[in-house]
């Protein structure tokens, strides 16, 4: 592959298959409601474009994690319905109000916030309200739900819906689902008639008792690994391709990059490739003697990365091409069809969100495939 524009390397975000994997999802979800985690840049596709290629899907339920990514989606979707999951920032209801925004009401102090607003306006304004059960993050204590219910009943408010969020959802098998599972029923019994959603990609796979009345998935969406170990159904929606610019010969017993870290065992062909950790490509990613690190596909094979990842660039040894040597300009595929998110994430100890959503290096953005695919 040539890069014939945005030199720096093209992303190529699938917008056709980011609605499939919607769609596939809400078959899943089945008798719940279907919405969309969009938070952090849509994982590094483009809240936008994301959301509106989801919207064009059937999802009408958004969840970003900050009021700023939640003014995106309006101004893109303005009939939407948006939740924050970081809840009612301090002194800023006002804003949620403006921007139709629903704040995950997730301690006394925000409840107290968001229903002094209400009663100041004489409107029940939207929200969500969320207990841990377990993972401890946001979130009511399960002990102060009699508190809430008070509150609520005392002024005639209710919730849009409860929340919960799984700890090992990942881990279908761990006990601590069917606990958080148990302990969200505790509260929900405490509010009844009130919707609930508790399944994040990974809780949707697992099983309808976790369905509830709304599903909200996020990574599976974009086409990373859900749950551990087992296949990935979802269709990739990320390519990447940065390029080769230099080609080089060496020899054995001469060292790749910063610390000497990776000593040559042969005359070896290298490929400079321009990307490094200020694009997203993990430090972690090196390769040295000691452990092997990530790869890229050039022309088709994958090829390992040799030496300390730089900050603009990763060497690759490309030996096993043999003849089939690239020219400067050529694009190395750093995901896309030989190699996703989810591997780089495991050849660099970390998980393929994380990949995703360190989508921001010095490279062009093109939207290909269509989001607005008919339904059925």
């Amino acid at each position: 592959m040539a890069l014939t524009s945005g030199l720096g390397g093209q992303l190529s975000i699938d917008l056709g298959a980011l609605a499939r994997n919607w769609r596939a999802l809400d078959k899943v979800s089945a008798g719940a409601l279907t919405g969309a985690v969009v938070k952090a840049d849509a994982y590094g596709t483009g809240i936008t474009m994301a959301s509106k290629a989801l919207h064009a899907a059937g999802a009408r339920f958004f969840f970003v994690a900050t009021p700023d990514e939640g003014m995106a989606v309006r101004a893109a979707l303005p009939d939407a319905h948006i939740f924050v999951l970081n809840g009612l920032y301090p002194g800023a209801a006002n804003l949620y109000v403006r921007q139709n925004l629903m704040p995950v009401i997730a301690s006394v102090a925000m409840l107290e916030e968001w229903l002094a607003k209400c009663l100041e306006r004489n409107e029940a304004y939207p929200s969500a309200f969320h207990f841990d059960t377990g993972i401890n993050r946001l979130g009511f204590r399960l002990n102060e739900a009699g508190y809430v219910r008070e509150r609520i009943q005392a002024l005639g408010y209710a919730p849009q819906m409860l929340m919960s969020h799984l700890a090992c959802a990942d881990q279908p098998n761990h006990e601590k689902n069917r606990t958080q599972l148990a302990l969200f029923g505790s509260v929900m019994a405490q509010f009844p008639g009130i919707p609930a959603s508790l399944a994040n990609s990974a809780g949707l796979m697992t099983g309808r008792d976790y369905h509830f009345q709304m599903v909200r998935p996020g990574i599976a969406l974009y086409g990373g690994r859900a749950v551990t170990g087992r296949k990935n159904p979802m269709a990739p929606v990320v390519t990447l391709h940065v390029p080769i610019i230099q080609v080089k010969e060496a020899r054995t017993g001469e060292t790749v990059g910063y610390n000497a870290s990776y000593s040559l065992s042969r005359d070896s062909r290298l490929a400079i490739v321009a990307h490094g950790y200020a694009d997203g490509f993990f430090r972690s990613l090196s390769g040295s003697n000691a452990r092997p690190g990530g790869k890229v596909a050039i022309r088709g094979k994958l090829c390992p990365v040799v030496g300390k990842v730089s900050m603009d660039q990763i060497v690759v040894d490309i030996t096993e091409l043999g003849p089939n040597i690239p020219e400067p300009g050529e694009g190395a595929e750093v995901l896309g069809a030989l190699i996703g998110a989810d591997d780089q994430a495991d050849a660099g100890g970390t998980i393929g969100y994380e990949v995703l959503t360190s989508l921001k290096g010095r490279y062009s953005r093109n939207y290909v495939g269509d989001g607005n695919l008919p339904q059925g």
